[in-house]
């Protein structure tokens, strides 16, 4: 089909698609038919009252070199590159529980872990450490940590908060990961790697959110929403309080045998590690003489992924059919039941992908591009703090980080053309922005990949973590006002912690605030 501009392209018509689906999800508290309403709603936007053309945009639609719909979604190569990872972490999960590693690590751990906040610390510590990239950090995290976590009655909201604050927030700090190079591809020839570590003391979201998850931990105390859920879990022992019965059913599968050592749990998630690694600087170029920074500033992190994981499974396999604690048919088997647990993350990304791209159809990018062009140009001081707030808006709209870092970022470094002194606090502000949107977005991969790795409701999940983000965002939106001023990170930086720690008693001095006794906690767990 020949190049095709729809009447309400770039106008505010194209925000309406997400905001539906948004709106729905949190109102009715159910995910799909919300994405499904919001892509509907955008293929009736793009082709007015033509039935077949809302119909092939809904499925399959090409526009020139842009293709459309579900189908368009499930065969673009990035996103089946994600899909393979996904089914097949799933299906090393499926094995770690089925050989009895989780339930060793579990007990291993529980040992160990003596307290609820030392298992929220672990939780924490551990999504640090894994920052090469955020899908892979929430799904792994999940289920090493989801059996400590539920000893001492962590709410499984409260475990995807926290799984979900140490991937996009670290990534985006992380000069060694699929975002430095999602970053470095934006930022224009000569600059990449070295305009992404410039940005890092600046990169306010993602350094406040790590402030204010440690500040709840050691405070012992949650607010708002998540408050009811941690209240419930602990009181009533109740883990969800919204019932998911895909949750029911990966949990019925997680028992597994009773000969699993804590091996069986460590080997697959370091070979894992490690493969997928080297899978992504291999796609860089590193094996053919690119440095290991460039590789992965040059990565795919797609091919990466799938092609590390696919690696990473076979040599699983090989080493629980020499550890002979499950049969090989017990190990095949492992393959659909690992799929099985990912089909619900495999239909909201799909959804989501497809409303990303009714979103594109609409002008959504062009539309807020038009919006930062108009800005005034005199009150620089300022454009760092807009810009952020356009870039939380468009990304939470979109569900897209890397999508509004392409829209954005360029437009950033055209502004500061004549201004270089604020290139660094403006750039760092469409990072941060974008984060906040993938961070707490409800048709966001990696919040969706969040919620899988507790295995918890994911509406529930947006809806327990959104006033937490929201608080980061408000706090970080003064800090990107005070650095347009000043140009300083470190006093932007002061008065946005102490912004944090003031919000943070101010919340559990609140009468609706949840505190967690230690004497509590004792009785409980039996500690």
């Amino acid at each position: 089909m020949e190049d095709f501009t729809p009447a309400l392209y770039a106008t505010w018509w194209a925000v309406l698609p997400p905001l539906i689906a948004i709106a729905l999800a949190l109102i009715t508290k159910e995910v799909y038919s919300s994405l499904f309403l919001g892509v509907l709603t955008g293929a009736i936007l793009y082709a007015g009252a033509d039935f077949d053309g809302i119909l092939n945009h809904l499925l399959y639609e090409e526009v020139g070199e842009s293709k459309y719909g579900i189908i368009a979604a499930l065969s673009d190569t990035w996103n089946v590159g994600i899909l393979i990872f996904l089914v097949i972490l799933g299906v090393i999960v499926a094995l770690m529980n089925l050989s009895g590693g989780s339930k060793a690590f579990g007990g291993w751990a529980l040992q160990r872990v003596r307290s609820r906040v030392a298992a929220e610390i672990a939780t924490m510590l551990l999504g640090v450490v894994i920052f090469v990239d955020d899908y892979f950090n929430c799904l792994t995290v999940g289920s090493v940590m989801k059996p400590v976590t539920d000893n001492f009655k962590v709410s499984r909201a409260k475990l995807a908060y926290i799984i979900d604050s140490t991937a996009a927030p670290v990534c985006i700090i992380a000069p060694v990961s699929s975002w430095a190079a999602a970053v470095s591809s934006f930022a224009g020839e000569g600059q990449g790697i070295s305009l992404f570590i410039k940005c890092i003391p600046y990169n306010f979201y993602a350094i406040f959110t790590l402030a204010m998850m440690l500040g709840l931990i050691l405070m012992k105390f949650d607010y708002a929403t998540m408050a009811k859920f941690e209240m419930n879990a602990v009181e009533n022992g109740d883990l969800f309080t919204v019932k998911d019965e895909n949750a029911a059913l990966v949990d019925a599968a997680d028992e597994g045998s009773d000969a699993g050592i804590v091996l069986d749990l460590v080997f697959p998630v370091l070979v894992l590690v490690i493969s997928c690694v080297v899978g992504m600087i291999y796609t860089g170029g590193f094996f053919e003489g690119a440095s290991f920074v460039n590789a992965f500033s040059d990565s795919d992190a797609s091919i990466g992924l799938s092609m590390g994981a696919i690696v990473a499974l076979v040599i699983i396999i090989v080493y629980f059919i020499f550890r002979r604690t499950i049969s090989f048919d017990q190990i095949m088997s492992c393959i659909p039941e690992g799929m099985k647990a990912m089909a619900s993350p495999i239909l909201v990304l799909t959804l989501a992908w497809t409303l990303k791209s009714m979103t594109d159809s609409l002008g959504l990018a062009d539309f807020v591009s038009g919006l930062v062009e108009g800005m005034p140009t005199k009150a620089m001081g300022i454009i760092p703090a807009v810009l952020f707030l356009i870039a939380c808006v468009l990304a939470f709209a979109s569900g897209t980080s890397w999508g509004t870092f392409g829209i954005l970022i360029p437009l950033g470094l055209a502004i500061t053309a004549k201004h270089p002194e604020l290139s660094t606090p403006i750039i760092a502000a469409c990072m941060a922005g974008a984060v906040y949107g993938d961070h707490c977005s409800p048709i966001s991969d990696t919040t969706i990949m969040a919620s899988a790795g507790a295995n918890c409701n994911h509406v529930a999940h947006v809806s327990t973590q959104l006033p937490y983000a929201t608080t980061v965002a408000v706090v970080s939106t003064v800090a990107y006002l005070i650095a347009g001023y000043t140009t300083s990170s470190i006093i932007a930086l002061i008065v946005g912690l102490v912004m944090i720690v003031g919000a943070l008693f101010f919340f559990k001095s609140r009468e609706s605030s949840y505190i967690v006794a230690d004497s509590k906690n004792k009785m409980q767990t039996g500690n």
